[in-house]
């Protein structure tokens, strides 16, 4: 029984049972457990020692990348006298331009791991030019919030591929999904800046004038409608595209538990792997677990990864469909921008631990 204090009236209520399913749960996923990644790759190499040896570079990357940049720019000449807004511009933008970028944008993201020289300056400059088709500049920014994301997994402030509260807040409802889901590349873009910042270096500046450059001469010998081709296969790249499935799949939670302590529990998995056929257009970057297991593992030889470690992945849950995953965070009610597992940054805890190292 309870009592309202205005008017003394007396309400018989049942409490709910901590059994019973109280509907999503607007908060992230919180815990201070280490992410699983650096436990099973031990685990792994214990066990499988013979994976040691797949590391390194691929040297197939350099001539796959180079024809899809030189792929792109030739359709950006020839759509120069082209209307934007026609139907014939706008497929082939969605249709082979989100394809072909969001192969760069992937390709820049193998660069950031030196999987395709052994030397890092040569992964760096490589990827100026496939930022080339992507017509912003992009590549030298992207490394080091990449790095970040892999050190930190869930790590409130240094991982820029979580949410940040406002949006988790504004943007959990079905509109504000479908519009996350349309236009997240922004997202992608932009947080990275707002949440954190990095160092400004000489590779940053090239990245930026080599881009600028190219986009100058892309208008003057073809048009401006050829640079509008590479802004949209850049915007589908990361908007509602079969390919852009993989931003949400890596690491939303699409089967929320029902029930989570904060703290307590044992988080949820908090990567998510995807073997279908568009890792042919991806760089196997749907072969996710493993790749945050060892990321210095190139994309070619993730498979044989899988197959060493099978005992490892196979009972792992993973994603079937990309397509599902953007049709299932927009329209399920359980699956919310919270849905991700959240860590306390450590980025004091290694301000004072270098502080310390210096004192002493």
């Amino acid at each position: 029984m309870i009592t309202h204090r205005s008017n003394n009236v007396q309400y018989e209520v049942t409490p709910p049972s901590v059994e019973e399913d109280l509907g999503p749960q607007f908060e992230f996923y919180w815990t201070r457990q280490k992410d699983p990644h650096s436990i099973r790759r031990k685990l792994i190499l214990a066990k499988h020692p013979e994976v040691a040896k797949l590391c390194g570079p691929e040297w197939r990357t350099k001539y796959i990348a180079s024809a899809v940049v030189l792929l792109q720019l030739s359709i950006a000449y020839a759509l120069k006298n082209t209307p934007v807004l026609s139907f014939k511009f706008l497929a082939l933008a969605y249709v082979v331009g989100a394809t072909a970028n969001q192969n760069c944008f992937l390709c820049i993201h193998e660069l950031s791991h030196n999987l395709a020289f052994r030397k890092p300056l040569h992964n760096k400059l490589f990827a100026i030019w496939v930022n080339l088709p992507i017509g912003v500049p992009y590549s030298a920014s992207f490394q080091p919030y990449h790095q970040l994301h892999h050190k930190f997994l869930g790590d409130e402030v240094l991982d820029t591929d979580l949410p940040t509260p406002l949006e988790a807040t504004v943007l959990s409802s079905l509109l504000g999904k479908a519009f996350f889901a349309t236009f997240q590349i922004f997202f992608y873009a932009l947080r990275p800046m707002m949440v954190t910042s990095i160092d400004m270096t000489f590779i940053h500046l090239l990245n930026v004038l080599v881009c600028l450059v190219s986009d100058f001469i892309l208008i003057k010998f073809g048009s401006a409608n050829s640079l509008w081709y590479l802004i949209l296969s850049s915007f589908f790249a990361g908007s509602l595209h079969p390919t852009a499935g993989h931003f949400i799949a890596e690491h939303y939670l699409l089967d929320p538990p029902k029930h989570y302590t904060q703290f307590q529990d044992v988080p949820p998995l908090e990567t998510y792997s995807y073997y279908g056929m568009l890792n042919f257009f991806t760089w196997n970057v749907g072969y996710h677990n493993e790749h945050h297991d060892f990321p210095f593992i190139a994309w070619s030889k993730l498979p044989l990864l899988r197959t060493i470690a099978h005992d490892f992945y196979q009972p792992l849950p993973k994603h079937t469909s990309w397509v599902r995953v953007i049709v299932d965070f927009i329209f399920d009610e359980n699956v919310l921008m919270y849905n991700r597992v959240k860590r306390e940054t450590a980025k004091d805890k290694s301000v004072d631990s270098k502080t310390t190292k210096t004192q002493t």
